[in-house]
């Protein structure tokens, strides 16, 4: 019998998805665990890449590292693609090779929006922005190119490690006094510790594909904000419902951001809780409760 652990590469582990990961995989049975980061390899440095996964070996690789400033993306456009695109195709190209498994964590971001109804994981994307192209053709690298692929798309990210909406609308709302956020904008909040949680189980089964995973529920970015304040003792704060066309922003975001997930449900795993327990639990966690 094999007594060898399943190991896991895990890069972009200094941010919020990839810290949560690692943090998740704390203490599991049968799992060995390393984060990789700009100090460890750049991505855009095939060769190196290569080499360094050559010498762990991992069985899995969760690829969190990404490009994710939406709006930079859009004057950035050459290192958004690099980063987000071509160094997910070596990567890639990596993983057929080595016969890893690559889960590509991507986007609500890859769909225009326009659609009345929640997303499935068959609709055709057509991404609205710069980081959404990114991200889809992201996607497409690893279908084509890597036989053991997830592709995983999520929203609305929130985790202790990092800049998020959940901090910002928190910091507004003790600066400010008044906050002023858009009611025309709907998708599903995501804990990044429940996320890490699914992406581990995931990576250690053969069901490749592509998977909607969120916190279930939906609600506008305003509702999301009056439920943070309320989780938060902080109800006394006026929370303005504007346009999202009060918002000129340089990266155009999509109106309709909701997921639906079929692949999840389908393929036997348990769907991950509704986003007010979590933001409950990590409002706890990072003592704002």
């Amino acid at each position: 019998m094999d007594s060898r652990p399943f190991k896991i590469l895990v890069t972009g582990s200094r941010g919020m998805l990839g810290a949560d990961v690692l943090k998740s995989a704390g203490g599991r049975a049968g799992i060995e665990m390393r984060g990789v980061d700009l100090a460890e390899f750049d991505l855009l440095d095939a060769k190196a890449a290569a080499a360094y996964i050559r010498s762990y070996g991992p069985d899995a690789i969760i690829h969190c590292a990404a490009f994710t400033n939406v709006d930079a993306a859009e004057t950035r456009q050459e290192e958004a693609f690099k980063i987000n695109a071509m160094a997910v195709r070596d990567l890639a190209v990596i993983c057929a090779e080595g016969s890893i498994k690559l889960a590509l964590i991507s986007t609500d971001y890859v769909f225009d929006g326009e659609k009345r109804s929640p997303y499935a994981e068959y609709d055709q994307p057509s991404p609205i922005n710069i980081y959404g192209m990114s991200k889809y053709y992201a996607e497409r690298y690893v279908a084509q190119v890597c036989p053991r692929g997830f592709i995983v798309r999520t929203s609305w990210l929130f985790g202790a490690n990092g800049n998020n909406f959940v901090k910002a609308i928190l910091k507004k709302a003790r600066s400010e006094g008044e906050l002023f956020v858009v009611d025309d904008q709907f998708g599903s909040p995501t804990y990044t510790g429940d996320l890490a949680k699914f992406l581990i189980e995931l990576v250690q089964t053969d069901k490749y594909g592509i998977y909607h995973a969120t916190n279930e529920g939906y609600c506008s970015w305003n509702e999301f904000a009056r439920v943070i304040l309320k989780l938060s003792a902080m109800e006394g704060v006026k929370v303005n419902a504007v346009s999202s066309e009060a918002f000129k922003r340089p990266a155009v975001r999509p109106k309709n951001s909701r997921l639906l997930k079929t692949a999840l449900h389908y393929s036997g795993f348990k769907g991950l809780r509704p986003w007010q327990e979590a933001l409950a639990d990590y409002l706890a966690e990072i003592g704002e409760a």
